[in-house]
């Protein structure tokens, strides 16, 4: 990160900034900038907000479109990356439109200890089962196994990572959304904190005796966890 800021410095262009809904990297350094360095400092998954969206599985998803707009990317691994995203979306739409006969899954829903269809199913709310997963549906269902043959292994995978985790997924990214609009909430100086018993012990007596001014300043006050923020930020938005 440090490098590349340099490079865009010495040609006088825009600072390149990653997120907290973005990259870890993005989390270490905005808590660094924001909550100083006053005690050691370790990246702990749990001081992300978003640990849904920043997935092993989707670091490509999530930053080859950045690294390629700068030319650290390749064309190449752009066009893969492109590639994977579509071939993602198709399956999707694929698993959303295929009809399942109980007599096509059934056999393979008692040997995943999974309880048998009464009735006709897309074959994406079969992939919601726990004990489900692409892969044996293929296996086992002809109908499944010809529409998803020629996807490659990791786009499958990806696919159904993405149909498992949606309803998660998408609670995440609206949260994000939120958070971006509500950055900038003015809080009311009066606001009572103990109002918020879900609040950790810590955060209250910290809001309390700083009275931040906006969402934002309280997000970055040292001591305040990424859950204290979103209990705040629930709380203000309603």
């Amino acid at each position: 990160m440090a490098g590349i800021n340099a490079h865009l410095k010495t040609r006088n262009e825009a600072p390149f900034v990653l997120k907290r809904s973005e990259a870890y990297i993005g989390v270490l350094i905005d808590d660094l900038i924001n909550k100083g360095t006053e005690e050691p400092y370790r990246m702990f998954t749990s001081r992300a907000e978003f640990r849904t969206l920043l997935r092993q599985d989707n670091a490509d998803l999530r930053l080859t479109e950045r690294s390629f707009e700068m030319g650290l990317a390749s064309s190449q691994r752009m066009e893969k990356v492109n590639k994977k995203k579509n071939g993602v979306e198709q399956i999707k739409s694929i698993l959303k439109e295929l009809p399942i006969d109980p007599e096509d899954i059934n056999h393979l829903l008692e040997e995943k200890g999974s309880a048998p269809l009464m009735h006709r199913q897309r074959a994406h709310q079969i992939l919601l089962r726990p004990a489900i997963d692409i892969f044996s549906m293929m296996e086992k269902v002809e109908k499944v196994k010809r529409s998803l043959e020629g996807f490659e292994k990791e786009i499958l995978e990806q696919a159904e990572i993405q149909v498992k985790y949606e309803v998660y997924i998408d609670k995440e990214n609206e949260l994000v959304k939120r958070m971006g609009q509500l950055e900038d909430m003015v809080i009311p100086d009066t606001f009572d904190y103990t109002k918020l018993i879900s609040l950790s012990a810590e955060a209250r007596q910290k809001f309390t005796k700083i009275k931040p001014r906006t969402l934002g300043q309280a997000s970055r006050i040292s001591g305040v966890n990424p859950s204290d923020v979103q209990i705040l930020m629930v709380y203000m938005g309603r």
